[in-house]
């Protein structure tokens, strides 16, 4: 299939298909007009590629993942560099969430001291600390 036809099954744009081979995660063949043609595997492809930037992984770890993913449907065979990857960006997560709960928790505390209505509880506490240790403004 053409690149346009591609974009039309996916939901992806030619130009974001176009990145995707340029990083390595979509290949194409040329015929004599130099049109790329996708195999219909690429649909699939596609769509694993577009889940696996949904989870925050980078294109670099994707290029590395994918060769560990099923050719159809969820999941992904025994690749130790996957494991390696997935916790990786785990703890980035862990850390990220953290991050974002300390900032709320001062807010929060700035928003005591100021004449600002009180804020609305967290209505999804993410995991890691169920309470973030409040950080003083007034010190």
């Amino acid at each position: 299939m053409r690149i346009g036809e591609l974009a039309r099954r996916t939901g992806v744009s030619t130009r974001l298909l176009r990145y995707y081979e340029e990083q390595g995660l979509l290949r194409s063949e040329r015929d004599s007009n130099d049109y790329r043609h996708y195999a219909p595997e690429a649909v699939e492809r596609v769509r694993r590629i577009r889940e696996l930037l949904a989870t925050g992984l980078n294109t670099d770890a994707i290029r590395t993942v994918l060769p560990c993913t099923h050719s159809a449907g969820p999941g992904v065979r025994d690749c130790a560099h996957f494991t390696d990857i997935v916790d990786g960006q785990l703890s980035k997560l862990d850390d990220d969430i953290a991050e974002l709960q300390r900032r709320r928790a001062a807010l929060t505390d700035y928003a005591a001291l100021s004449d600002l209505p009180a804020p609305a509880p967290n209505p999804t506490p993410g995991p890691g600390p169920s309470s973030a240790a409040p950080t003083s403004i007034a010190s």
